[in-house]
């Protein structure tokens, strides 16, 4: 399945997605700018946060040209054609349905369906998965997510998702994860944007040593 262009230029730029559990629609913006100011490109409002589809349509409007926002926790087809109306970009899932997986293919978004095992992984890219949430990630290990992306497509991006840390990242990295997805770490309800801001940028910092020391070996 051919990525879109925004969402595959957004993941070359850097492959961290920020996930805003709990944002509320008057704050979005500002955490929003502090977010793409730390160089984040890629940006997830979930479905389970206060009017959250107000929120995605406030942020893609605020951060056209400089991120690609999306929504998290997508669960059914319907809640995938809120988002596009939304003007969101990306549908990110707990689990692996076929249904909201088509429907997002069908609208023209970036899917990124969340799996665990081989099985799951090779459903969601049967079904026409752009990349892949590997969740949760903390009851997984390095070791674990090495034999699967063994055995998965290379193309396939495999972004980690749950329990990570700016200071955790390198044995996932190492172990084949092609990026990560960055929730309470990175921020929680009711932080301040500077606060977000400051996180954000540790998290750049870490990737680029990450992928500095990588291009070394």
């Amino acid at each position: 399945m051919t990525m879109p262009i925004d969402f595959a230029a957004a993941l070359q730029r850097c492959p961290l997605v920020a996930i805003l559990r709990g944002i509320q629609p008057d704050e979005i913006e500002a955490v929003g700018s502090a977010l793409a100011d730390a160089g984040f490109s890629l940006i997830e409002v979930p479905l389970n946060s206060p009017d959250p589809i107000r929120s995605i349509e406030r942020l893609a409007r605020h951060l056209k040209g400089r991120a690609v926002v999306g929504a998290g926790t997508v669960l059914t087809p319907a809640q995938v054609r809120d988002v596009a109306q939304a003007g969101g970009r990306i549908i990110v899932s707990p689990n692996t349905n076929r249904s909201v997986i088509m429907e997002t293919a069908k609208a023209g978004l970036a899917s990124l369906p969340g799996c665990f095992t081989a099985s799951e992984a090779f459903a969601a890219i049967a079904a026409g998965a752009h990349a892949l949430k590997v969740f949760p990630a903390e009851a997984m290990t390095p070791a674990a997510l090495k034999a699967l992306c063994a055995v998965l497509p290379m193309e396939t991006p495999k972004l980690a998702v749950g329990g990570i840390a700016a200071d955790t990242m390198g044995p996932w990295v190492k172990a084949g994860a092609n990026g990560f997805g960055l929730g309470s770490a990175l921020y929680s309800p009711g932080a301040s944007a500077e606060k977000v801001g400051q996180k954000a940028q540790a998290f750049i910092s870490a990737w680029s040593k990450l992928k500095m020391a990588e291009a070394s070996n």
